[in-house]
């Protein structure tokens, strides 16, 4: 069974995270759509992103089945275009799990994120510290090459407004889910997707490998996940 794929990439908004997972997808003859977020406007709220993610997915063929996959803090995206696309499923990686009212920028504090990424960091015998360093909490299962594109790119920026808004859907859709979570992710480590997936969405998880930017660091086997329900 073949489809499309709309993939959203989080912070950053960059369709070029998905440049090693789109040829993958297309050798098994499906239609990709890879997104940009418009996330260095600071005049871009979430419904911004939401917006222009469906205005690009306009212009694939619209094969059916359609997934919509969201990366990170497109968890916050994905479901609304997701329902605006009437997919027929959705596909959360690494993501941030929004719940109804909760602000993007309230979601690391409502979850315990940092909490549950210092207790992983000392579980993998690394000394903790402060905020993020995307080369050790991001880039670690990465390989070099792939790193050293990314830092002659230079980072993309990500403006705040978002982080400001309300997550702008009042129920999850009505639709099929599923959760990737990698086992080495070190920014949303395994036992707190567990946890929020669980109490926000009464899913379990689907543990792949690889680190937050899977996409990027084990394409293969996250190519083999998101075709498997559609085999």
């Amino acid at each position: 069974m073949v489809g499309t794929f709309v993939l959203i990439p989080g912070a950053g908004g960059s369709s070029w995270y998905w440049h090693r997972l789109v040829p993958l997808l297309q050798h098994a003859e499906h239609e990709v759509v890879a997104v940009d977020l418009p996330a260095s406007d600071n005049r871009a709220h979430l419904t911004d992103y939401v917006a222009s993610a469906i205005a690009q997915a306009a212009h694939g063929s619209g094969r059916r089945p359609l997934t919509v996959v969201g990366q990170s803090m497109a968890g916050f995206v994905a479901p609304s275009v997701a329902a605006e696309l009437a997919a027929d499923r959705l596909v959360l990686l690494n993501a941030m799990t929004p719940r109804p009212g909760e602000k993007l920028g309230e979601w690391f504090a409502d979850t315990d994120q940092p909490n549950a990424a210092r207790q992983f960091a000392i579980h993998e015998g690394r000394s903790p510290h402060e905020g993020v360093d995307p080369l050790v909490d991001m880039f670690n299962d990465v390989p070099q090459d792939v790193i050293d594109q990314a830092l002659a790119a230079g980072e993309p920026a990500q403006s705040q407004t978002p982080f400001a808004d309300v997550w702008p859907l009042t129920a999850w859709p009505d639709m099929p889910t599923r959760f990737l979570a990698a086992r080495a992710d070190r920014m949303f480590p395994l036992t707190l997707q567990q946890r929020v997936v669980s109490e926000r969405l009464g899913i379990d998880i689907e543990p792949i490998a690889g680190g937050h930017l899977a996409a990027l660091g084990r394409p293969d086997e996250l190519a083999q996940a998101l075709l498997t329900d559609l085999s």
